[in-house]
C-alpha cells in the first residue's frame, strides 16, 4: 500500500546551525514510533550532518534536491550518484519547475537523471507539472502526461517502486496562490490512471502521489483527504518547525 508522506524542500536556504535545529526539531516531534513519513530536501553542504543528526529516525529520510546523470568527470560544481551514495543519501528530487524553468532542464536530461538513479538503486522523488499558460489553455494533461512519458515511463514496473511522484502546478509555488482541493484531486487522479495504463492497478495503487504546490498548515488537512493526494512536496513551510509539524500531522 501506498505511504502517506509529508516532503520538505529546504531548497537555497538556511545556514548549518539552523539546517540542524530544525532536523532536530522535526526528529523529535517523530519519534521512534511515529507512523508519518518525513523526507528532507537539504542543500547539498549539510546532507551528511542532517542524514547523521536524524540517522536513528527510521521514517525520517534526507534527499538531495538535485544530481547529475554521469558518475563522475569534469563536471564543476555538479554532484553524482555515487558521492551522494558514499554519504548515504538514498533519495533525490529530479526535475522540480526551478530546475526546469530556471537551470533549462528539459524532459531528455531529466530522464537521464532518473534512469542513472533507478540504476544505482536510489530512490526518486519526481516532478511533473504545467505552468499557468498551460492551465489557461486547459491543457494541463496533455503537458503532464508529455513530461511523465519522455521522462518516467521507460522504467519497469519494478524500478517503479522506488519512485515517488511530486505533482507541482509551477503557477501555485511561491505565489500564495494553492490548487483547490478539486484541482490537485482531479490531476493526481490522472497521473494514477495514466500509471495504470501503463503499468497496471497494482503499480498504480502503490505508488505515492504528492502535491506541490504552496502546501501550508491552513490546507493541509483539505488536501490530504482527497483519495489521490499521498501528502506533499512543501516549500516554504518546511523552512518552520511548527508549521511543518502541522502539515505532518495533517493525515
Amino acid at each position: 500500500m501506498r505511504q502517506n508522506i509529508a516532503a520538505g524542500n529546504w531548497k537555497m536556504n538556511l545556514d548549518l546551525d539552523e539546517a540542524q535545529q530544525l532536523a532536530r526539531d522535526i526528529s523529535n516531534h517523530l519519534g521512534m514510533d511515529s507512523e508519518s513519513t518525513v523526507i528532507l530536501g537539504v542543500p547539498y553542504p549539510f546532507l551528511k550532518s542532517i542524514s547523521d543528526l536524524t540517522y536513528p529516525i527510521t521514517n525520517l529520510h534526507i534527499a538531495a534536491q538535485n544530481c547529475h546523470y554521469e558518475a563522475g568527470g569534469a563536471f564543476t560544481g555538479e554532484v553524482s550518484i555515487p558521492m551522494l551514495k558514499s554519504i548515504n543519501i538514498e533519495h533525490v528530487i529530479i526535475g522540480h519547475s526551478e530546475r526546469r524553468e530556471i537551470f533549462m532542464e528539459d524532459n531528455a536530461v531529466i530522464r537521464k537523471k532518473v534512469t542513472a538513479l533507478i540504476n544505482s538503486s536510489s530512490n526518486v522523488i519526481f516532478c511533473c507539472g504545467e505552468p499557468i499558460s498551460v492551465r489557461l489553455e486547459e491543457k494541463q494533461n496533455e503537458y503532464v502526461e508529455k513530461q511523465l512519458n519522455e521522462s518516467l515511463f521507460h522504467l519497469t514496473s519494478e524500478d517503479m517502486k522506488r519512485v515517488i511522484i511530486a505533482y507541482e502546478p509551477i503557477w501555485a509555488i511561491g505565489t500564495g496562490h494553492t490548487a483547490s482541493a478539486e484541482q490537485a484531486q482531479q490531476m493526481h487522479a490522472y497521473i494514477r490512471k495514466l500509471i495504470s495504463d501503463k503499468y497496471g492497478s497494482e503499480t498504480a495503487e502503490n505508488t505515492s502521489i504528492l502535491y506541490g504546490g504552496s502546501v501550508k498548515p491552513s490546507n493541509a488537512k483539505e488536501l490530504f483527504a482527497n483519495p489521490d493526494v499521498d501528502g506533499g512536496l512543501v516549500g516554504g513551510a518546511s523552512l518552520k518547525a511548527d508549521s511543518f509539524k502541522d502539515i505532518i500531522d495533517s493525515f
